[in-house]
This record gives structure tokens, sequence and C-alpha cells, in this order.
């Protein structure tokens, strides 16, 4: 599996000098979704003061942070973030946060692909990114499971200007997942993958008004374990609706899959 097409480890030696001048000033917004690079906290900003910032993890836990110069990654890059300053009428903003382009026509797709894994995750990355995708001309295509990905991988037949990017639930070490995603070596293939074992999960608890995702012991269905134990009709599809329904924005979705998507869009769309 490669690793972010992003160059050198920020990690590696003494990062936080600037490359070339200084580090980008990023307001503290709410939402915004950093890490801290001290401790590996990531989490959405929930307040800001004069000199820290209030962050919060998908688990709900919230830690406070100085506001320090290049304190946090944001997409990987080092960041400093500062208190924002009095909210000024802007460009309007797509679900993903994204400058919405208004009267744009959506182009002529690219050779160039992002495969996920079933028709649910097709259907989130749509509603928050598909402004986004259009504008650039990407198609989103679902693929049922990832057992045959390295045989799907070759017909694609990726490589320069066809380049493919996969969104791969579960992809923890020891998982089924990473052991076909290591198959795969190709330089113009990046593989990405969150650690939620449904696309369900990447779904903040918050936005629909439940505490936490509830545990399901090994052996049973995951989301019909879900749907009882939240009390809900044992329609899977009616509960996905629901969810999918109480999505509005990026700010709904938990970091490591917002990261993971805006990745492979960057992979997808990067000039060679």
């Amino acid at each position: 599996m490669r690793s972010k097409d992003y160059g050198e480890d920020v990690l590696a030696g003494n990062w936080r000098l600037p490359r070339k001048g200084r580090f980008p000033e990023i307001q503290a917004e709410r939402d915004l979704v950093v890490e801290d690079p001290d401790s590996g906290f990531c989490g959405a900003v929930v307040a800001c003061g004069k000199d820290e910032v209030t962050l919060e993890d998908r688990f709900g836990k919230r830690r406070v942070f100085p506001l320090a110069v290049a304190g946090f990654l944001l997409d990987g890059r080092p960041v400093t973030l500062v208190r924002p300053g009095p909210r000024q009428p802007g460009a309007a903003r797509s679900a993903s946060g994204s400058v919405y382009v208004r009267g744009h026509r959506a182009r002529v797709a690219r050779e160039s692909r992002i495969y996920v894994e079933g028709v649910h995750d097709a259907e989130l990355v749509e509603k928050i990114w598909g402004h986004d995708l259009r504008v650039e001309g990407v198609a989103v295509e679902y693929l049922e499971g990832v057992d045959d990905l390295p045989l799907i991988v070759e017909e694609f037949e990726p490589g320069p200007g066809r380049r493919l990017g996969v969104l791969v639930d579960h992809l923890v070490p020891g998982s089924k997942e990473s052991r076909i995603a290591a198959r795969i070596t190709d330089p113009h293939v990046l593989i990405c993958g969150h650690p939620f074992i449904d696309v369900w999960q990447a779904v903040k608890p918050r936005a629909l008004g439940i505490r936490a995702w509830p545990e399901v012991p090994r052996g049973f269905d995951w989301k019909e374990g879900v749907c009882a134990r939240l009390g809900w009709p044992g329609d899977t599809g009616a509960a996905w609706r629901r969810i999918l329904g109480s999505v509005r924005s990026y700010a709904d979705l938990e970091p490591e899959l917002l990261g993971r998507v805006e990745e492979l869009i960057d992979f997808v769309t990067a000039k060679e």
C-alpha cells in the first residue's frame, strides 16, 4: 500500500522549520479538523480563545492546546492556528467546505477514478464532495467489497494520467482489508482507508442525536446489531437513509474519513 502522496514525512527531522517563508495561518473556525503532532490527538475545533484552542475527537473527548506557531497539522501539513476575526461575507461553500463554483458545468470525466467499497460509501462521498468532484471531473464507482481488488486494479490499467484512488473500510493492521491492500504496489494507485467497521461509523454520533455508536459483538451482523441496540427498525436500508439524511456537511463526519477522501481527490487530480 502506498503512503501519502505528500512527499517526505513532515514529522521527520525538525518539521517546524518552514521550507519557504512562514507557515500558513489558518483561522480556528468551529469544526475545522486538525491534529496535534506531539500527542497525535486529532479533533475538530469547538472553541477558541485568545491563546488556546479546544479540540473534540470522535469519542467526544476534549483537550485544550496553546495557539503555538506551527502547532498543528492540517491535511498533514504544519499550520499556525489563529483566533478567528469578525465573520465577513464571503464566497458560498459546498458541503465539503470548499468554495462553491456557481454556474459551473460538469467537465468531461477524467480517466482517473475513485473507487469505494459500496453504495453507502458512494452516496456519502457524493453528498459531501459531489460538487468538488464534478468541478474536477472525477467519477466515483463502488466495488461491492474489496476481495477482488487486485484483479479490479489490473483491469483498470492504471498509468500516467490514469490514476486510481481506492477508499477501503476497516483498513487497520492485521485486517483482511489491509492484507489485500498490501498486494497492490502500482505507483499510480493510492489506497486509503478509515478504521471504521462500516462507513456508517464515519458519521458523528451527535449528528444522529446519539451518544455513541453501539458495540456489536463479533459474529453478529454489525448493521442489524446497531439497529437493534439503537431501537431502530431492522430495515438497514431505512436506517442508512436516516443516517445519510442527518449529514449536512463535512462537520458531521469524522476526521479519519475526511482526510482520506481529500487525499484521494488530491491524488487523482494531481498533475504528473
